[in-house]
C-alpha cells in the first residue's frame, strides 16, 4: 500500500482505496494564488493589505442589505489606498478584518465606473500565497487536506509502479501539480488539456479491467471433451457460414482444455445458432448435454432440429412443463424450459450446461444448472471444485467495446454472418396514417404471406395515447380473415402461435414473440408504439421476418416520427450496429457490479470511442 495508515483512513471515508482511484478524483477548479503584479481591473490573484478602517454602508441600488466596506492600504504598491466589499456581511467579519491587521486577499480587482477607482468585491483571507490551490468537490474530507496528499502520492515514480506508460504520467501529474501554463488552457477552456483526457481515460479502464479481471475464477473441467466433429459437419445438407465454423471451434478448444468453459456467444436473429449448439453436443458426447431455452416452442423447435440433424446414436429427450419424462440419465441431449429447474436430474455424467436467450433467465436460474451439475468441495472456490463447461447463447448482441471489457470474465464468441440475406426495408408510419399498412397487409395475404401486429399493452391506459390490443381485436377481425390473438399471459399462446404459423394470416399480440417460434411465411412486423420499447426488443421483433430470406417489412407505428432513435434504428439492419446505437443512448451500465443496466458507468472513458485505449490497457496488463 502507497498509503500511511492515517492518510488511508481518510481517502477511505471517500471511496479511495488505490493510488489510481486517487488519480481519477481530480480537482473540479484551481485557484491561483499568486500575488497581482499590477493593480487594473479584472486582474486576479492576492494582495497583501492592512486594514485601515471599515464603515457600513445601507442598502443601496445594488444591495437591500447593508454593505462592509473596508478600506485598506497596499504595501507592495507604495501603500496606495484600496477598498474592499463584503455584501451581506456577519459580525464575524468585522473581526476577521480587524484595523491594523495586515493580511492576504485573494479575489478580482474591478473598477468603479463612476469614479474609476478599484475595488475588490468579497475578498477571501487566505494563509499561503504564490500557490495554486486545488479544489475537489468532496464533503468528508477538507480540499485542503486531499490536496496535500493528492500532491505527496502522485509521483512519476508512483505510476511507473503501476505500469503506467510513460506518455500518460506527465499528463496525469499536470492535473495535481499544475503549471501556469496548464492553469491558463484550464481557464480557458474550461477542461482538461486533451492529452490529460486521455490519460484519465486510459486510467480509468484500466483500473476497471483489474478490477474485473479479479472477479474471474478458473475451475477444472467435470469433462475434457474432445469427440470429433467434424464428421457431423459434414453431414449437414448445407455449408457453415464462416462464423458458424469459428465459434464451433473456438467451444471446440474450450471443452478439450484443462479449465471449464466459459463463454457467451452471440449471433443476429437467424444466424444459426443451432447448429453450434448441436455441434457442442456432438463434441461433449458420450457424456450428457443439456439446454435450457424460455419458452416450449422453443424447445420443441430445437428438438425437431436435434432429431433431424444429430446421428442417431445421441438420444435427445424434451422437458416441458407438459412431459411426463422422469428418467434421464440413458438420454445425452436434455432440452427443457425452466420445467428442468424443477426435475430431479442425475448429473452425474453432465459435462456441457447451455442457456439460449440466456437474458430471459434470472442469474439464480443460470446458475442452478451450473451449480447442480458442479462437482464441489466445501469452499465454492475452491481449485479443488470440478464445474461443468457452460455456454450461452443470445441473439442480443453486447457491443463490441463492452465485449472486450468483459472478455476479462467470460469469453465471446460472435455469429456475424447470416445463412440467408436479411432484405428488410423498416418504415416509420405516423400513427393516425394507417391505411398504407392495411394495403401492405392485403397483398401480402395474396403472396399466402402472414403479418404479425404487436401493441404496447393490452388494457387500455389513460397515459398512453395508443389503442391497446383488447380494442383493436374487433378492427383487424372485421377486414381479415384468419387473425389469431394472444395478450400474453393466456395459457393458450404456444396453441394460438402455433395455429397461427400453420393456418393464420394475421396475429395480434404483445412482445411475447420476440423470442421463440419461427415464421417462414411471416413478412410483415408492425409494430405500434416503438418509441416506448428498447432497440434490443425493437431489433428482436424485427428479426422474426425475413428468416429465410423471404422479403420483409417493418412498420413503425408512432406518435414520434421524427425520433432520432427510430430513425437511426430504421437505418440498420445488423444487431451489432443496433447495439451500438442503443449504448449510445443508454450508455452501457455498471458492468462490474451489475447494479446499473444501463447508464454512464464511467466519467472520461467513451465505450464508443476509446476502443484503442482500451486495447492498449489490455495488451499491457495482459504482458
Amino acid at each position: 500500500m502507497f498509503f500511511t495508515k492515517e492518510d488511508y483512513s481518510k481517502l477511505e471515508k471517500i471511496g479511495i482505496n488505490s493510488l489510481l482511484d486517487l488519480c481519477l478524483c481530480v480537482p473540479k477548479g484551481y485557484t491561483d494564488l499568486s500575488p497581482i503584479m499590477q493593480l487594473k481591473s479584472d486582474s486576479i490573484g492576492t494582495l497583501k493589505i492592512i486594514v485601515k478602517s471599515q464603515k457600513i454602508i445601507a442598502s443601496t441600488f445594488y444591495s437591500k442589505t447593508p454593505i462592509l466596506k473596508i478600506i485598506t492600504s497596499l504595501p507592495d504598491f507604495n501603500n496606495e489606498e484600496f477598498s474592499l466589499t463584503i455584501f451581506n456581511y456577519k459580525s464575524f467579519h468585522k473581526s476577521l478584518f480587524e484595523i491594523g491587521k495586515e493580511l492576504i486577499v485573494y479575489g478580482k480587482i474591478q473598477m468603479q465606473s463612476y469614479n474609476h477607482t478599484l475595488f475588490m468585491n468579497q475578498p477571501q483571507i487566505v494563509t499561503k500565497t504564490d500557490i495554486i490551490k486545488l479544489n475537489f468537490k468532496t464533503q468528508k474530507i477538507k480540499s485542503a487536506t486531499l490536496q496535500k496528499i493528492a500532491q505527496e502520492y502522485i509521483t512519476a515514480e508512483n505510476l511507473i509502479k503501476y505500469k503506467i506508460p510513460q506518455k500518460f504520467i506527465t499528463p496525469i501529474i499536470n492535473i495535481f501539480h499544475p503549471n501556469k501554463k496548464f492553469l491558463h488552457f484550464f481557464h480557458t477552456k474550461k477542461t482538461f488539456p486533451k492529452e490529460s483526457i486521455t490519460a484519465l481515460k486510459f486510467l480509468e479502464i484500466y483500473q476497471y479491467i483489474q478490477k474485473i479481471s479479479k472477479k474471474r475464477y478458473f475451475f477444472s473441467p467435470k469433462f475434457i471433451c474432445k469427440t470429433p466433429y467434424n464428421d457431423f459437419i459434414k453431414s449437414l445438407p448445407f455449408t457453415l457460414t464462416n462464423s458458424q465454423a469459428q465459434a464451433i471451434a473456438e467451444i471446440a478448444q474450450d471443452l478439450q482444455s484443462d479449465t471449464a468453459a466459459r463463454r457467451i456467444i452471440m449471433g443476429d436473429v437467424g444466424c444459426g445458432k443451432t447448429i453450434v449448439i448441436l455441434a457442442s453436443v456432438v463434441m461433449a458426447y458420450p457424456y450428457q448435454s443439456l439446454l435450457m431455452v424460455p419458452t416450449t416452442i422453443l424447445a420443441q423447435q430445437i428438438f425437431e432440429e436435434a432429431k433431424k440433424f444429430l446421428p442417431d446414436y445421441i438420444k435427445i429427450t424434451c422437458i416441458t412443463g407438459k412431459s411426463k419424462t422422469q428418467e434421464f440419465q440413458n438420454f445425452h441431449f436434455i432440452i427443457g424450459t425452466q420445467a428442468l429447474l424443477h426435475r430431479q436430474i442425475d448429473s452425474q455424467n453432465l459435462a456441457l450446461i447451455m442457456t439460449d436467450e440466456q437474458h430471459r433467465f434470472g442469474t439464480n436460474q443460470r446458475h442452478y444448472l451450473e451449480k447442480m451439475a458442479e462437482i464441489s468441495s466445501k469452499d465454492s472456490l475452491s481449485k479443488n471444485t470440478k464445474k461443468p463447461h457452460y455456454l450461452q447463447f443470445s441473439a442480443t448482441p453486447i457491443p463490441r467495446t463492452l465485449s472486450m471489457i468483459n472478455a476479462n470474465m467470460i469469453n465471446f464468441s460472435f455469429i456475424k454472418d447470416l445463412p440467408y440475406k436479411k432484405d428488410i426495408d423498416t418504415i416509420i408510419i405516423e400513427k393516425n396514417n394507417f391505411s398504407p399498412i392495411i394495403k401492405h397487409i392485403e397483398n401480402e395475404i395474396k403472396q399466402n404471406h402472414q403479418s404479425v401486429i404487436v401493441y404496447p399493452l393490452v388494457e387500455e391506459n389513460e397515459s398512453i395515447n395508443y389503442r391497446p390490443l383488447s380494442q383493436s381485436v374487433t378492427f383487424w377481425q372485421k377486414k381479415f380473415k384468419k387473425v389469431y390473438v394472444t395478450f400474453g399471459a393466456d395459457k393458450e399462446k404456444e396453441d394460438i402461435l402455433t395455429k397461427f404459423r400453420d393456418d393464420g394470416n394475421i396475429l395480434l399480440a404483445t412482445t411475447l414473440i420476440e423470442v421463440g417460434i419461427s415464421l417462414p411465411r411471416l413478412s410483415t412486423i408492425v409494430i405500434v408504439a416503438p418509441e416506448r420499447m428498447g432497440l434490443a426488443t425493437l431489433h428482436q421483433l424485427r428479426g422474426r421476418v425475413s428468416r429465410n430470406g423471404l422479403k420483409g417489412y417493418c412498420f413503425l407505428c408512432t406518435n414520434t416520427p421524427s425520433s432520432t432513435k427510430l430513425q437511426e434504428f430504421a437505418a440498420h439492419l445488423s444487431g451489432f450496429d443496433i447495439a451500438e446505437i442503443d449504448l449510445k443512448y443508454r450508455s452501457g451500465g455498471d458492468l462490474l457490479s451489475g447494479k446499473k443496466q444501463s447508464g454512464a458507468s464511467f466519467v472520461f472513458f467513451d465505450l464508443q470511442q476509446d476502443e484503442q485505449i482500451l486495447q492498449e490497457a489490455q495488451n499491457i496488463l495482459n504482458a
